[in-house]
């Protein structure tokens, strides 16, 4: 049963400035844009309660699809297809597949608390040995480590609930 109108409402003021921006920079296009976030939106209302991740990951997923749909679509019309069409969309699929991730692992990283969310942040983002971490957190390195561990632990949790994982 879709969603009532006015949920539908609220989901595109809310969601709908970011996804045109993120839609903006895969098309160069607010038009493409435009009508790609009014596809997403559409496709909230009648998908909602199979909805089972985050909305704005389902939105984000929704609107890259809609994208590359659209650009095979295009491809199908072999008179406006061209080479290096092609080889820029494959540039854009690869962009916006890094840019879903990089929002993807933002939300994640927030659900995490303070401890665990530094850690990873020292180690994997930054590229820290647990020592360099451990002095940069003011705690020994031992807890550096088991807070590590228990923090991907807990990110993976994240990552399936929000539908993220294969």
């Amino acid at each position: 049963m879709p969603l009532d109108d006015e949920l539908v409402a609220e989901i595109y003021r809310e969601h709908a400035p970011v996804l045109r921006r993120f839609v903006v920079g895969i098309t160069s296009s607010p038009d493409a844009a435009e009508d790609v976030v009014q596809e997403t939106i559409l496709r909230v209302w009648q998908q909602a309660p199979g909805i089972t991740t985050s909305m704005r990951s389902y939105l984000f997923r929704t609107a890259r699809n809609i994208v590359i749909d659209n650009f095979r679509w295009q491809q199908r019309r072999p008179q406006q297809t061209q080479t290096e069409e092609l080889e820029q969309m494959a540039v854009t699929v690869e962009h916006v597949d890094g840019l879903l991730t990089k929002i993807l692992m933002e939300e994640a990283l927030g659900r995490l608390s303070a401890e665990h969310r530094d850690v990873v942040i020292a180690l994997h983002y930054r590229r820290l040995t647990a020592v360099q971490a451990a002095g940069e957190l003011n705690v020994p390195a031992g807890t550096v480590k088991s807070r590590a561990f228990y923090a991907l632990k807990a990110l993976r949790a994240v990552l399936d609930e929000m539908g993220a994982t294969p």
